[in-house]
Parts: C-alpha cells; structure tokens; sequence
C-alpha cells in the first residue's frame, strides 16, 4: 500500500518514560522530514474538526545500542532519512540545547537512545534487518 516505510527504534534499556519521550519526539521528526505522510483532519459524528495524524503506520523497533548504531551505518551509507535521539539530549530543556548535545557527540560513535528511518521498504528493511519490534 506504501511505496516507503517509517520505523522508529528505541532502545531497549530505557526507563517508559523515556521510550514513549524518545517515540514521540521520532515521530515528531518523521512528520516533518515527510509532511506528505500527512493524513486527513479528523471529524467527528457532531462534525467537530480535530488535527491531523500521519497517514502511515510507523513501527516501532527495540535495539541495543549496537543494534541502533549498525542500523545509523546502513542508513548513512544508504543515505535514508534519519532523525537521530542521543542520551545527552535527556538533560536538555529545549531544541536549540538538543542540537547542541548531539553536535558535541563522537559522530562515529553516537550514543543513541532512538532513531527514525523513512524512505523506499526495501532501503529501510535493510538498515533494521534484525531488529523485532517493540513489545
């Protein structure tokens, strides 16, 4: 039904309520990196209109932090769309102090607690070959 696939990896060791934080905040990013997965406004029997959500599914992944890193290589050497979520940026308040913490880290050896991959299935399944989804 979709020519592209969305999956977000979590890391598994993480505390809930990071993980829901990291998921929401990786979705966030697929939503802007791809505003044409935007679905329709929601309206409900009384005809009140509600926001719009994505029009496609987005699977959520669990990994070890090896397993999210070798999933970065492949998207990076594949060039897919990647929304990266660092340990440091847990102790930031704000976007700007985001950028910052994830600029300040080894680019070779990022500590990812979550990252987004979006684009073709066949591109995307390679990059989390191996990965189950998250329970």
């Amino acid at each position: 039904m979709f020519d592209s696939k969305i999956a977000l990896i979590v890391r598994e060791d993480l505390a809930i309520w990071q993980r829901l934080n990291v998921t929401a905040f990786l979705a966030s990013g697929i939503a802007y990196a791809a505003p044409e997965i935007r679905g329709e406004p929601y309206i409900d029997a009384k005809g009140q209109r509600y926001g719009c959500m994505a029009g496609q599914p987005m699977l959520v992944f669990a990994a070890d932090l090896a397993g999210l890193q070798a999933a970065h290589c492949k998207g990076l050497a594949r060039e897919l769309t990647l929304i990266p979520y660092v340990q440091a940026m847990f102790s930031t308040g704000h976007d700007e102090a985001n950028r910052q913490a994830f600029q300040a880290e080894d680019p070779d050896n990022l500590n990812l607690v979550g990252l987004a991959i979006r684009d073709p299935k066949k591109a995307v399944d390679k990059a989390i070959k191996g990965l189950a989804m998250h329970s």
